[in-house]
């Protein structure tokens, strides 16, 4: 039954897609290419319904049985409504930050879902008591945009997304949450079908509408699939949304070190690094996908290692993730510290 549900989920995709690609030029749902943009002619874009329906479908026919199901979909709704009015309309950007915060309302204070404490590795809890339901709205939005900040070249957004929710379904059904890996798995099988149009070439893209649904969808369900564990086991979700998020936290460094406001859009995300070294467009994604899918293998080993040997991996990853970006320049051409310094140790 639950082969035939990721089934009826990618295939309903495919077939939804070419529909919102319709309705999509139908409502002015457009791309149009400016000196950001990596693609040359208009795009249709509000892909992201594709992906809802489908989910949507497969869920209705396979009923995964969790305590927060109903206000995760309240909270999936608000945030579709929030994109598509920005795939139609180019809203404001803190209309757009009010619809994130609604739908993580919805899961955190009428759904109930928040992290009240943590376990610390060497004994005792770390209670959050009243910064619980804003440091969980935090996490929500906080995922929920970094995602969106990857959604710079065909398939990127789509293929990132559907590894760390094949990472996050495989680690739940481990760590023996059906609810979690159920959902998961369905949302992964509904963007491999979008993804079939979506990959370079793309003749669609996600636009916001999918870009925050995903983003939604996998924080929440992160927490889900890690609440109440310890302050280890919560860095787990942390490094499987490794690309998002290093890519999120590079361009605050980035801007703080250019005096720019913090949402100022630029053209040097990790993706555009990556062209710029001189990759193609799908060389580009291509390497992306296989970080992502390191990320979700250092993940799996990270939840299964013990303390000093999750501590050793975070400092490993740690150190390749800074050589990484400061090769490619991912915070700024001339942020170099760690290969500075090792230019300084060699010549003494």
């Amino acid at each position: 039954m639950f082969a035939f549900t990721l089934v009826l989920a990618f295939v309903a995709s495919v077939l939804f897609t070419p529909l919102v690609k319709r309705l999509a030029f139908r409502v002015g749902a457009v791309d149009k290419p400016n000196y950001r943009k990596v693609h040359a002619n208009v795009m249709p874009r509000l892909g992201g319904l594709a992906i809802f329906f489908a989910f949507l479908v497969a869920f209705a026919v396979y009923r995964p049985d969790g305590q927060y199901d109903k206000a995760m979909l309240l909270g999936a709704l608000i945030i579709i409504i929030t994109g598509a009015l920005d795939d139609m309309f180019e809203i404001t950007a803190k209309a757009k930050l009010l619809g994130q915060l609604l739908a993580a309302g919805s899961i955190v204070i009428y759904g109930g879902l928040q992290i009240e404490f943590i376990h610390l590795p060497f004994g005792g809890d770390l209670q959050f008591g009243y910064f619980a339901i804003p440091l969980t709205i935090l996490w929500i939005v906080g995922i929920t945009n970094a995602v969106n900040l990857i959604d710079g070249l065909d398939g990127l957004a789509a293929g990132v997304s559907s590894i760390a929710l094949i990472t996050l379904s495989g680690m739940a059904f481990i760590m023996g949450n059906p609810f979690v890996a159920a959902m998961a798995a369905i949302l992964a099988a509904s963007t491999l079908g979008f993804l079939v149009f979506n990959f370079y070439p793309a003749k669609i893209f996600m636009g916001d509408t999918g870009a925050l649904f995903l983003g939604f969808m996998i924080s929440v369900l992160a927490l889900l699939g890690f609440k109440g564990v310890t302050v280890v086991a919560l860095i787990v979700p942390v490094i499987m949304l490794g690309v998002p998020i290093s890519d999120t936290f590079f361009a605050i460094v980035r801007r703080y070190r250019m005096k720019q406001p913090l949402s100022a859009p630029d053209k040097s995300h990790l993706h555009h690094c990556l062209l710029n070294v001189g990759f193609t467009h799908r060389q580009s994604v291509l390497i992306i996908y296989a970080i992502a899918a390191m990320f979700g293998i250092a993940a799996l080993i990270f939840s299964q290692a013990t303390v000093w040997g999750a501590i050793l991996l975070i400092s490993v990853m740690l150190v390749v993730i800074e050589l990484f970006v400061e090769v490619i320049g991912l915070a700024g051409k001339n942020y170099r510290p760690l290969i500075n310094f090792v230019k300084t140790i060699g010549s003494k």
